[in-house]
């Protein structure tokens, strides 16, 4: 039995995506909540093997939710399911640990399969997003493309080990 939290800041669509997933036998949906803040304390009580989150939530928005419960409790995985597909939106949810990003256009099913795919270990996008990404790889791979670090991890490397990074 897979253990799915619902978070979604829309209770018409925490409830459709509640009774729906219910109706799986290898579903138990554990949980439906409207934030990330209250992502974080049902977690203190539960533990669900799947996050379904949305992006765009008062208090604390799906992305800033996906990196604390990756931090905290890092088996947790996650799913983006979204009507955004803003390109800084699905790097931000990747690069924060999420293992999956699709847009609410999606088929029950596919949604369902989603489920499994991540609860198996493997990642999931939509066909939209995943052009997206690649694009954006490719991007990485011809170009010059710098990569930030925070300042604080930075404080202890010699100036030769600076010169072999660059």
């Amino acid at each position: 039995m897979i253990k799915v939290l619902i978070a979604d800041d829309q209770e018409l669509i925490r409830e459709s995506l509640k009774i729906i997933l219910s109706a799986y036998l290898d579903i138990e949906v554990v949980g439906a909540v409207g934030d990330g803040t209250e992502v974080l304390e049902i977690l203190t009580q539960t533990r669900p093997d799947i996050i379904l989150m949305d992006i765009r939530m008062p208090k604390m928005d799906g992305v800033l939710c996906t990196k604390r419960v990756k931090e905290e409790y890092p088996k947790t995985k996650i799913i983006i399911l979204t009507t955004f597909d803003d390109d800084d939106f699905i790097f931000s949810a990747l690069k924060h640990g999420a293992s999956g990003y699709l847009l609410k256009g999606t088929s029950m099913e596919d949604l369902h399969d989603a489920i499994i795919t991540v609860n198996e270990g493997r990642a999931m996008l939509n066909p939209d997003i995943a052009t997206k990404v690649f694009k954006l790889f490719s991007q990485m791979a011809q170009s010059n493309y710098a990569i930030q670090v925070d300042e604080q991890n930075t404080n202890d490397i010699l100036k030769m080990e600076w010169r072999i990074i660059q």
